[in-house]
């Protein structure tokens, strides 16, 4: 393979890891715009954000960009360590 395929895959990977986190904010975005109770989300079971527009779609940004990018992150270590 040579490094142009591979710096490709890289920009596809990384593009679609912002696609599906921009679409988790835009969904939080949607929900906390209907207002619906009970919906009081804690970031890392820690911070607590308002239960607006605003606050869950950061809670939907940056719960579903950590989880993903701590998966990403160890497929690069496994991807960069078993290299053929």
């Amino acid at each position: 393979m040579n490094s142009q395929q591979s710096y490709n895959g890289q920009r596809f990977v990384t593009g679609l890891y912002l696609a599906i986190v921009a679409v988790a904010g835009v969904a939080g975005a949607i929900i906390g715009s209907l207002g619906i109770e009970g919906t009081d989300p804690e970031l890392f079971f820690v911070i607590q954000l308002p239960p607006t527009m605003l606050g869950m779609a950061l809670f939907g940004a940056i719960t579903v960009g950590t989880m993903l990018g701590v998966v990403l992150v160890v497929l690069i270590a496994v991807s960069n360590r078993y290299v053929e």
